[in-house]
């Protein structure tokens, strides 16, 4: 490994993702970790701790170091990142690689400096942060050096970050804790109260994925659901259709196109104008929503599209920043530190 190497991190709730100079994206990995809870030893990290998810004995733990987008457990987040870029890079601890690591907007200095250390103590040789929706943007293509207006919508698992772009730098934000884990949380509720069936996470993450909306001229779609029945406590399948995941959805798709709508009514007149012209883009895994777009539209009067290969634009943006790096230096998450 070449001591330049440059390393992009995309350190989301639901999945971490990792970019390489010159090799594109090397790694996609849920961000969840297995740990014993007696010898607080760690079984397991990634793919292999998700499908222990719901299925573990009382012992075991399969936990999320990262909740809406922050470290909620700064030791298991260092060791997972220390896994996973060991993984990517080799074991090599004579050339470290420079790390940069995308971070919602609006994050406290407490959660920069956070993400800071942990990716230090993980392997970096220096860290420079990114924030998500202008990553987002480079990754989708968008030219964001340019003093016209751009707007990104990020929908992750925890945060769905809204930004107008313009001359690299973000003009007006908004980071709303509505994402694709409050989606299954939604859905999970509206099974327990409409059918008094219990469903784990996993479960609603799949009927948002199969038959979930945010439309209602989308094609009616259905599917089968099982759960635990809350009364007799056994085993039980019931129809489910996507007129009812767009019901369970409603709220927080609701909150997203109201954030949307905050965020262009704080933009400055010229920006937004050029927001009417270019449009918006959608990016992150829960731009795959059925008719997402089409609900932004209509609650903005502005086109909407969803942008190629959306699960990647931000760990892809990431890794391709350093072609702006003098621009992007001087934003605010960086202007106090040094990038060697």
């Amino acid at each position: 490994m070449s001591f330049t190497e440059e390393v992009g991190i995309d350190l989301g709730t639901a999945n971490v993702l990792i970019y390489v100079d010159g090799k594109g994206i090397v790694l996609q990995e849920p961000s969840v970790v297995a740990v014993n809870k007696d010898t607080k030893e760690i079984l397991a990290i990634g793919s292999e701790a998700k499908r222990m998810i719901g299925r573990t004995p009382g012992n075991i733990a399969a936990i999320r170091p990262l909740r809406e987008g922050v470290i909620s457990d700064y030791d298991i987040t260092e060791r997972m990142l220390q896994y996973f870029i060991r993984k990517t890079c080799g074991g090599s601890r004579i050339f470290k690689p420079r790390l940069i690591v995308c971070v919602p907007s609006g994050v406290t200095e407490v959660e920069k400096r956070a993400v800071r250390e942990a990716a230090l103590q993980a392997g970096g040789r220096s860290v420079f942060l990114i924030e998500e929706p202008v990553a987002a943007a480079i990754g989708a293509g968008v030219d964001i050096t340019g003093p016209e207006g751009v707007m990104i919508i990020d929908i992750g698992g925890g945060t769905t970050d809204i930004a107008v772009i313009s001359m690299g730098g973000i003009v007006t934000s908004a980071s709303v804790k509505l994402a694709g884990d409050t989606f299954d949380e939604c859905i999970v509720k509206y099974i327990r109260k409409k059918y008094r069936l219990f469903i784990g996470e996993r479960t609603a993450e799949q009927l948002k994925k199969e038959i979930g909306a945010a439309f209602y001229g989308e094609t009616p779609r259905k599917t089968l659901c099982k759960g635990r029945d809350l009364v007799s406590g056994l085993p039980r399948t019931v129809e489910v259709t996507s007129a009812e995941i767009l019901e369970a959805l409603e709220e927080p798709i609701d909150g997203i196109c109201e954030a949307v709508h905050s965020v262009l009514e704080r933009t400055p007149p010229e920006l937004a104008a050029d927001v009417g012209e270019s449009g918006i883009v959608i990016t992150g895994g829960g731009a795959h929503l059925r008719g997402l777009e089409r609900r932004i539209q209509r609650k903005t009067g502005i086109r909407t599209r969803i942008a190629p290969d959306a699960d990647f634009c931000v760990a892809k943006g990431t890794g391709e920043s350093l072609k702006y790096i003098d621009m992007l230096r001087k934003n605010s998450l960086n202007r106090r530190e040094t990038y060697i």
